[in-house]
């Protein structure tokens, strides 16, 4: 018999172990995706941001172009074309 309850406490410290080992594994997870979480929303943060930057940059470029400067004045047409068809297109749907 002492043969066997050597196994049964030898399992039973493994198990024990096992258990502490998912636990504190379960605590890490949790962190992990907490941090996870925190990182997501800074980046999306973030894109929003660089969007912001984006759209200021290109009125900028629209702008300048606007004053006279030789580099953007095709882009510029063609930016008011465009938004001439679309208002075009706009008050042909309103008038159908």
């Amino acid at each position: 018999m002492s043969k066997i309850e050597e196994i049964v406490d030898s399992l039973e410290n493994k198990i024990s172990k096992l258990l502490h080992k998912l636990e504190v594994l379960r605590q890490t997870n949790a962190k992990l995706s907490q941090e996870l979480a925190l990182q997501q929303h800074k980046n999306l943060q973030y894109q929003e941001e660089i969007s912001a930057w984006v759209e200021k940059y290109e009125a900028l470029k629209v702008a300048k172009s606007l004053l006279g400067s030789d580099e953007d004045n095709r882009e510029t047409k063609l930016k008011i074309n465009a938004l001439i068809r679309d208002i075009d297109h706009c008050i042909a749907q309103l008038s159908e």
